[in-house]
């Protein structure tokens, strides 16, 4: 699965941990998160993020 990058401060989001402050489980693909997920760290939207190389 692949890791996505917040455009604009930098966190990754990474499949294998989710995010749990958002009761995100562990091996949710970011194709899956809720159109209403945003940033844990800064807040933008899932729109604000791109594949990690």
């Amino acid at each position: 699965m692949k890791k996505y990058k917040c455009n604009v401060c930098g966190y990754v989001y990474d499949p294998e941990n989710g995010d749990p402050s958002q009761n995100i489980p562990p091996g949710t693909p970011f194709e899956n998160l809720p159109g209403t997920w945003t940033c844990p760290v800064c807040g933008a939207s899932k729109d604000d993020f791109s594949p990690e190389d």
